[in-house]
């Protein structure tokens, strides 16, 4: 498959993706009647407004893979990134249908999403231009994985609500916080994860539970900080 080619395939997957919520109810979280096992709320949940970043993610995944095609010579990364960011867009064109039916299958699948996005990332070249979609795409995802797989714990009776999200809420600042330090140029991806952590602070301060938003807070601070530390 010729770069041309391979460049095109990913922008049809990109507004694939972007279309996929118009032939859907669209997703604002998990409903509880999805689990054997019901509680009162998630805490590791964002409020659902945070959801509106998909908009911002799927116009911005759109315009660059436009401007992938049209500009090879400005986007060398493109080249390198396109099978891993390919793989996330495909899984994710299912993930909401998956998501109406079967909250498990819809986690067992953002996982995926979240690694593709990621490696993805990992590969582009240093410019906004390659970067900024993509890591607030790979951003939101490494937040979502973990709300995600900590709701499913907790609607199949794994573990409690609060001890699911706090432990899920640990992981996912260790992963974002590597991942960040190790590209600290692509800003975009600290602002996804912490957009998504605003999301749960807001949620948490409304519930008062200060314990989960205060984690959050200081996950926030921390995703803020990493840029401190670029060495190049």
């Amino acid at each position: 498959m010729t770069d041309r080619i391979t460049r095109l395939a990913i922008l049809i997957l990109a507004v694939g993706f972007a279309a996929a919520p118009i032939f859907s109810n669209g997703f604002g979280g998990f409903s509880r009647e999805s689990f054997p096992v019901q509680v009162e709320r998630w805490p590791a949940q964002p409020v659902g407004w945070a959801f509106s970043v998909w908009g911002l993610i799927y116009l911005a995944l759109i315009a660059t893979s436009a401007w992938a095609v049209a500009r090879p010579a400005e986007t060398p990364g493109w080249s390198r990134a396109a099978w891993p960011m390919g793989a996330s867009l495909f899984i994710g064109l299912f993930w909401i249908e998956a998501a109406m039916r079967s909250p498990a299958l819809a986690t067992a699948m953002i996982l995926p999403m979240a690694v593709g996005a990621i490696i993805a990332m990992r590969r582009l070249g240093p410019t906004w231009r390659e970067t900024a979609a993509v890591g607030l795409y790979a951003g939101w995802l490494t937040a979502a994985s973990g709300a995600a797989v900590s709701v499913v714990l907790t609607g199949y009776g794994v573990l409690p609500p609060r001890i699911a999200a706090i432990a899920l809420i640990g992981v996912v600042l260790a992963v974002a916080v590597g991942v960040a330090a190790s590209r600290p140029m692509v800003w975009s991806y600290r602002a996804g994860v912490i957009w998504a952590l605003l999301g749960v602070i807001v949620a948490n301060v409304s519930a008062g539970d200060w314990l989960i938003a205060g984690l959050c807070a200081v996950g926030v601070a921390l995703m803020g900080g990493v840029a401190k530390f670029q060495t190049g």
